[in-house]
C-alpha cells in the first residue's frame, strides 16, 4: 500500500504528462480529473483568483498556449508533504518553455525559444486538489523579450537551473523523519531570519548555521540570482531590509504552509509576508510608507544539514500593483514603436 503523498504525486502526474506535449483537450481532461469541482486557483497578477479547473485553463493556460504553440512544461522538483497543521500539499518547480511566437499579456514575442519559471502548489483533500497557489515569473519573459520597463536586477539574470543533484522529482515512499527534518530546518532558519533587524544585527540570523557556503539563491526576475551568503545579503537581503525594516513584525492573517519531502522543503503562502515600504525604497520604487503583502513561494534543497540551493518566486507584479505601479501598462508604453503592436495602446494588433 503506497503512502498518501506518493498517491498525490501519482494523481498529479497525468497533468505534468499532458503539459509536456501540450494540447487543450488532454490538459483540460487531466486537470478535471485531479481537481475538485470547486477548487480555488490563486494565480499571480494579473490573473487573480478563479474557481474550477476550466476557469484556470481559460484565464491563464489558454493565453500561454496561444503564445507558445509548441508549449512544454518541465518540472525540476515535484515534492509532497504535510504541514505541522496537518494539511497535505504538493509542490512543483520548473518552467514553461517553447517557441515564443505570439504576444502573451502583450509581451512581444521573440520568435525564439523562451522560458518562464513557475512555482505551483496544490492542496489535496480526499485525493483531489482543492486549492492551487501559483506564481509564474512573468518578468522573466519580459526580460527575454527586451521589454522590461523597471529597474535592473541587482543579482544576475539568466537561466535558473534545476537541482544540482538532479533528484528533485522526489520518489516515494516518503521518509517522514527525513522529510520533517528538512522542513524543520527551514522553519528554524526562517525564525532566525526575522530576528534581524528587530532583535539585532546580521549575526542574530546565525546564517552560517543554516546556509551552505556555496549557496545558490535563485531569486525572481527583477531581483536575480545570488551566490553564497555574501551574494544573498548584497543583492537581495540588504536592499530588502533597507526598504522594509519592519520585516516579520506584522504576522496577523498571513497564510503560511511549510512541508518537506526527503532533502527538500517548501513554503507557500497567499500572502505570507506583510511589510511597510519606508527606508530608501525597493527595486527602484521610491518609499511612500505603504504596506504591501507579499506572496513568496519557495523551495529549498538540503545537503548535509545545510541549505545548498533555494528557489524563490515572489509575485512582484502584484507587489508593484499595491504600490500604484502598473508594470504591464509601462511595458505597453515601451512597445508602441515595435512592429505588430498598436501604436496608440502598445497592445498586440488585432
Amino acid at each position: 500500500m503506497t503512502d498518501r503523498h506518493t498517491r498525490m504525486k501519482a494523481a498529479f502526474a497525468p497533468v505534468g504528462a499532458a503539459m509536456r506535449d501540450f494540447d487543450e483537450n488532454g490538459v483540460r481532461a487531466a486537470l478535471d480529473a485531479v481537481a475538485a469541482p470547486a477548487a480555488v486557483f490563486r494565480l499571480a497578477h494579473p490573473f487573480g483568483t478563479v474557481e474550477g479547473a476550466g476557469a484556470f485553463y481559460d484565464a491563464a493556460l489558454a493565453p500561454l498556449f496561444a503564445a507558445f504553440p509548441d508549449l512544454e512544461r518541465r518540472d525540476w522538483i515535484v515534492m509532497a508533504g504535510t504541514t505541522p497543521e496537518g494539511a497535505d500539499w504538493l509542490g512543483c518547480c520548473g518552467c514553461y518553455t517553447g517557441l515564443f511566437a505570439r504576444p502573451f499579456l502583450d509581451i512581444p514575442p521573440t520568435g525564439h525559444l523562451a522560458r518562464m519559471r513557475f512555482h505551483e502548489f496544490f492542496r489535496f483533500e480526499d485525493g483531489r486538489v482543492t486549492e492551487m497557489q501559483a506564481v509564474w515569473d512573468i518578468p522573466e519573459l519580459m526580460m527575454q523579450a527586451g521589454a522590461w520597463p523597471m529597474a535592473p536586477s541587482l543579482g544576475r539574470e539568466g537561466i535558473v537551473p534545476g537541482p544540482a543533484t538532479q533528484d528533485g522529482l522526489v520518489p516515494g515512499p516518503r521518509d517522514a523523519a527525513r522529510s520533517d527534518a528538512s522542513r524543520d530546518l527551514v522553519l528554524d532558519m526562517l525564525a532566525h531570519m526575522i530576528r534581524h533587524p528587530a532583535q539585532g544585527g546580521p549575526e542574530a540570523m546565525e546564517m552560517p548555521r543554516f546556509w551552505h557556503p556555496r549557496l545558490s539563491w535563485y531569486g525572481p526576475a527583477g531581483i536575480g540570482t545570488a551566490r553564497g551568503i555574501r551574494g544573498f545579503r548584497d543583492w537581495h537581503q540588504i536592499p530588502f531590509l533597507r526598504a522594509m525594516p519592519d520585516r516579520g513584525a506584522d504576522r496577523a492573517g498571513l497564510d503560511f504552509h511549510a512541508f518537506g519531502d526527503g532533502d527538500y522543503a517548501a513554503v507557500t503562502g497567499w500572502p505570507n509576508m506583510r511589510q511597510t515600504v519606508t527606508g530608501d525604497g525597493w527595486l527602484g520604487i521610491a518609499p511612500a510608507g505603504q504596506t504591501v503583502a507579499l506572496r513568496s513561494l519557495d523551495f529549498w534543497r538540503i545537503e548535509r544539514g545545510l541549505i545548498r540551493e533555494n528557489w524563490v518566486l515572489v509575485d512582484l507584479l502584484d507587489m508593484w500593483r499595491q504600490l500604484g505601479v502598473d508594470v504591464l501598462a509601462r511595458m505597453r508604453a515601451f512597445n508602441k514603436a515595435r512592429g505588430g503592436f498598436d501604436t496608440e495602446t502598445g497592445r498586440a494588433a488585432a
